[in-house]
């Protein structure tokens, strides 16, 4: 069976399969190598991860012949800080939590398959204009739901969890700040991907499982390529 790598994560990861998202973009760079699974869920907060994450991932799965991932990305955070006052507060998990329940995930992944890359992904930044001008729901405070401020708190916490953990991070939230412009150009609602937006991210995952290892120049295909098949015979490619 085809070895796969999975992303776990809210809205960010959920979308990613869109026209031009980073989860597309790894499908179509590891499309003869790798299956890229997505499991994302728009809204959610590692608290509700954690909680499903026995669905989604049952013990019944580790024997089902599949084999462990090669690889899976842990992209929450934006959501878990939202601001507890504010118009999205049913979101909002307090900043220590927050870090525990990376921990848990963590663990969890690595009791289920110890031979699996981990990689966290922090929020990203925000755009708080962005957010006034697309806001979740009804806003009567008229004040961004979430800061960038806050928003940096929590990526600094998931760097934190990546280091006490021993598991590679992307520091998204630094990383898409040095984009000229990075507000409009990386964000389109002051929160999710533009085009350019899910460019980076996909550039930093492809650059970070590589790291550790995963790379096209390390994964073999998984039957031969064209190059490889002799016009004279063809099927003699396949007799291996």
């Amino acid at each position: 069976m085809r070895p796969k790598i999975v992303l776990f994560g809210d809205s960010i990861t959920e979308e990613s399969f869109g026209e031009g998202g980073w989860g597309a973009a790894l499908a179509n760079n590891f499309s003869r190598t790798v299956d890229v699974v997505l499991r994302g869920y728009s809204g959610y907060n590692t608290r509700w991860a954690l909680h499903i994450a026995e669905r989604l991932f049952p013990a019944a799965e580790v024997g089902d012949g599949g084999g462990a991932p090669l690889a899976m990305t842990v992209f929450f955070g934006a959501n878990d800080a939202s601001l507890p006052d504010r118009s999205s507060a049913f979101q909002h998990v307090p900043l220590q939590e927050y870090k525990q329940n990376l921990h848990s995930i963590i663990s969890f992944i690595k009791k289920r398959w110890p031979t699996t890359l981990v990689l966290l992904i922090t929020p990203p930044p925000i755009d708080e204009d962005g957010r006034l001008k697309h806001p979740y729901g009804d806003n009567p405070s008229g004040l961004p739901e979430r800061t960038n401020q806050a928003a940096g708190a929590y990526a600094k916490a998931c760097i934190e969890v990546a280091g006490e953990c021993g598991v590679a991070v992307i520091d998204l939230w630094s990383k898409m700040q040095q984009f000229p412009g990075w507000e409009k150009a990386c964000l389109r609602d002051g929160l999710h991907l533009t085009s350019i937006g899910n460019k980076l991210v996909f550039e930093e995952v492809v650059e970070r499982l590589s790291q550790g290892g995963l790379s096209l120049e390390t994964l073999p295909v998984d039957l031969p390529l064209l190059a490889d098949i002799d016009p004279r015979d063809p099927l003699k490619a396949f007799q291996d």
